[in-house]
């Protein structure tokens, strides 16, 4: 069975997966893709996209200069679309799964919900 994804690389990955960004263009898309939920610093930024290229996920696609500054673009790679595509998979199937037994969950009546493990 294939080891669940970090979140960092799964929005990462999904963030590259519209096309080739630099960093600052990730951190931003990360933030909207996670609604504001996750936000990647530079250092865990660079870090994240240093072993996903080690892994083959993403490769750099170029390189611009702006303001003085290099700015490196990263593109995500045919195993990184595979990869993430499987994650999307699995996701899926637990979300199928989830919502089935949620929606067989018993509810008492009068609407109120049990306390947390059933103890009071």
């Amino acid at each position: 069975m294939p080891k669940t994804m970090q979140e960092p690389t799964f929005l990462i990955l999904t963030a590259l997966a519209d096309g080739p960004q630099h960093g600052y263009g990730i951190m931003s898309d990360v933030e909207q893709i996670s609604a504001g939920r996750a936000r990647l610093r530079a250092g865990t930024l660079y870090a994240a996209l240093d072993r996903l290229q080690d892994e083959g996920l993403i490769a750099p696609d170029r390189e611009e200069v702006v303001d003085g500054r290099l700015r490196r673009y990263y593109r995500l790679t045919e195993d990184g679309a595979a990869a993430l595509s499987a994650e999307v998979e699995a996701l899926q199937h637990r979300t199928r799964v989830a919502a089935r037994r949620l929606a067989a969950f018993p509810r008492p009546r009068g609407g109120a919900t049990p306390a947390f493990g059933g103890l009071r």
